[in-house]
């Protein structure tokens, strides 16, 4: 009776995750395996076409440039986050509501049309590149704009919400006497911050981890809007064979090896806690 109340407790979610995950990935992962037609659609039979292509040497530089821009714009972000996380617990209840308040007031607009508006900022005749020129930090002939660093600024300018909210809500509950404890002790402030305070909010640090990294290996918009040929990452990829040249079997496989790429750490990670 027990087990069966169980089952029908969890069968929503099941059926949820079966409707919405399950079944795309096992369709992704079959159009993977078929030939490309005439027209753009899906042929017939079986092929191993669309996976080979993924030996493609420009495909490996693809892979790699989204993941360390991914891994960048993680790795910043958590910088930039942390002490703005730390600041805000530590704040009165009136001033901790209007930071909160200014770290959600983004999500107010559209994504595209904040991504626009960086684009008009890093514009290569825009008032940034211009000041920049007058005080020769800007060369002549660079550009902001166009570059790993323009998808690079403006993704940390939109997942930097992502981190500092989930690093906010850990901090929170940290009971910040064991810093006070630490200090009484003998360690230095950083060392007590590094020692005491970053593992006690070790689910805050993975939850951001995985809520801005995932969705950056997918990024297409930001390199699409404010990056150049050299900073086009798998997103992108995935998008042209999907739209524009209509080949779906490889914007499946380029989508199929994606996946397999976050979830092989999940599951080997998994894997270890078992053993």
């Amino acid at each position: 009776m027990k087990r069966t109340r169980e089952w029908l407790d969890s069968a929503p979610s099941f059926l949820w995750l079966t409707a919405f995950v399950l079944v795309p990935l096992v369709m992704i992962f079959a159009i993977a395996f078929k030939p490309a037609a005439h027209g753009g659609e899906v042929g017939t039979g079986w092929s191993l076409d669309a996976v080979r292509a993924l030996l493609d040497p420009s495909y490996l530089v693809l892979l790699w440039r989204t993941v360390w821009v991914s891994a960048t714009v993680t790795v910043l972000c958590l910088v930039l986050a942390l002490p703005v996380a730390y600041a805000m617990v530590r704040m009165g209840p009136a001033w901790r509501a209007r930071m909160l308040l200014l770290v959600i007031v983004p999500f107010w607009t559209n994504f595209v049309i904040r991504v626009f508006a960086w684009q008009q900022i890093l514009h290569a005749q825009g008032w940034l590149a211009e000041a920049l020129r007058a005080t020769w930090l800007l060369g002549e002939n660079d550009r902001l704009l166009g570059g790993p660093f323009a998808v690079i600024l403006v993704s940390i300018y939109t997942y930097l919400p992502f981190a500092i909210l989930p690093l906010f809500a850990a901090a929170e509950k940290f009971d910040f006497g064991l810093l006070d404890a630490a200090r009484d002790l003998g360690a230095r402030a950083m060392t007590a911050f590094t020692s005491v305070f970053l593992p006690g909010i070790r689910q805050g640090l993975i939850t951001a981890f995985i809520v801005i990294f995932i969705p950056m290996l997918g990024s297409y918009v930001v390199p699409d809007m404010v990056g150049g040929a050299d900073s086009q990452m798998i997103g992108n990829k995935i998008a042209q064979r999907n739209f524009s040249d209509r080949n779906l079997p490889q914007a499946a496989a380029l989508s199929a090896a994606l996946t397999l790429l976050v979830m092989a750490p999940m599951a080997l990670k998994r894997k270890r806690r078992e053993a």
